[in-house]
């Protein structure tokens, strides 16, 4: 057993031991915003806590749900499960929250699980890790990922380099329980159809360098490369290609190619690098309330940050299922509502206030999000609508959809 699993053995069993004696205000429902304030996941996680304060706020502004305010505790999760076990302990067992919402890196997520579940509390999270449907994982249901699944980013990548026209791609990814298994699904999904790649690396994370990786790569002469990598790694191998001169189409994921990524390796060496990312719902009317205060807490423009608009989702559904769950649910009581309120054939709500009163007339309703329809399979995954963006002056600029 190595430190991490000891770290979050400790943590989980000091949890079991203690939750007996939790108590909490039947006048608040609390929360606890894990987040990625440092760390590589950087660039979005101050905009996902924000988005789940003032979707809160909302919240409590329309009276609050079931009866109950919304109280959030906010956390750092340093983009790093060790990280992210101390202070999601803090959350369950200092500050009793029966809900930990946006977390936001796979490793994260899948140490803070056993912790929620331990603790019979929701988790909401971000992560593209397989794993963390699985059967032995999720078995409470009580996790809901409102991100694609590495399954889904794969396909998505799948379509991307056919439409940009490669015939030969290489891949290149981090060797990790969400990036390698997107690999994976990338190379198998692509072979099924006849396709061929040139080259498969998985490289360890953390490293200066890449080049020998990389020169590998390049030797087996591909038509482009599919880079599935973290920011740091993914400016550390651009920038050691750069610096060989050969020419290459490179199609990366948004959390790799953000704006940390285009200032670590210049918009000059950037421009022209494909980006696939899942992007918001620019229909709903949750995205429009949204997109306001987002504007307004950030200064940034929202539609840049779709984690924030995913955060934003997570409270708006864990209100309405609060509501529909009645008053004084616990946390298990809501999580069996979730799917209720959010998929189905019930009337499309956009937003907590108008859902309410949808439930007190005993309607069914199926909330539409800001982030995506918020459609939950058996798995309790979403299939979010994924694009195509290309990086021109140190900016993304979307080129076409690729699936919605």
């Amino acid at each position: 057993m190595d430190r991490r699993q000891l770290l979050i053995s400790a943590a989980t069993a000091a949890l079991l031991g203690s939750r007996g004696a939790w108590a909490q205000s039947p006048a608040t429902f609390r929360i606890g915003a894990l987040n990625p304030i440092t760390g590589s996941g950087a660039n979005f996680g101050s905009g996902m806590q924000k988005s789940i304060v003032f979707a809160a706020e909302e919240v409590n502004a329309a009276g609050g749900a079931a009866g109950r305010k919304l109280e959030v505790f906010s956390e750092d999760d340093q983009t790093s499960p060790n990280a992210a076990v101390l202070a999601a302990k803090k959350l369950l067992e200092v500050h009793r929250v029966q809900a930990i919402l946006g977390t936001w890196a796979s490793g994260v997520s899948l140490a803070v699980l056993p912790m929620t579940n331990a603790a019979n509390a929701i988790l909401m999270h971000t992560s593209g890790a397989v794993a963390l449907a699985d059967a032995k994982v999720n078995g409470k249901k009580l996790a809901f990922r409102y991100q694609g699944s590495s399954k889904h980013l794969s396909r998505a990548f799948v379509t991307a380099a056919r439409k940009e026209g490669l015939q030969r791609p290489a891949v290149m990814a981090q060797n990790n329980p969400a990036l390698a298994p997107h690999a994976e699904g990338f190379r198998k999904v692509w072979e099924a159809a006849g396709g061929k790649l040139t080259d498969f690396v998985l490289y360890e994370p953390g490293r200066p360098s890449y080049r020998s990786e990389l020169q590998q790569v390049l030797r087996s002469r591909p038509d482009g490369i599919i880079l599935s990598a973290y920011a740091a790694d993914a400016t550390a191998i651009v920038r050691d290609w750069a610096q060989l001169g050969t020419p290459m189409k490179w199609i990366i994921p948004g959390f790799g190619a953000n704006v940390d990524f285009i200032k670590g390796v210049t918009p000059e060496v950037a421009e022209g690098i494909v980006v696939v990312e899942s992007v918001v719902n620019e229909r709903s009317s949750a995205y429009g309330r949204f997109a306001r205060q987002y504007a307004l807490a950030m200064k940034q423009a929202p539609e840049n940050n779709v984690y924030a608009a995913m955060c934003y989702d997570m409270v708006q559904v864990l209100a309405l299922a609060m509501e529909a769950a009645g008053p004084g649910a616990d946390a298990v009581a809501v999580a069996a509502k979730v799917r209720e309120v959010t998929t189905g054939s019930g009337q499309p709500v956009g937003g907590f206030e108008e859902g309410r009163k949808l439930l007190a007339q005993k309607k069914a309703i199926n909330y539409e999000g800001a982030s995506s329809s918020i459609d939950f399979d058996d798995e309790n995954d979403v299939d979010p609508t994924f694009a195509a963006f290309v990086i021109r002056a140190g900016k993304w600029q979307r080129a076409y959809a690729i699936n919605g």
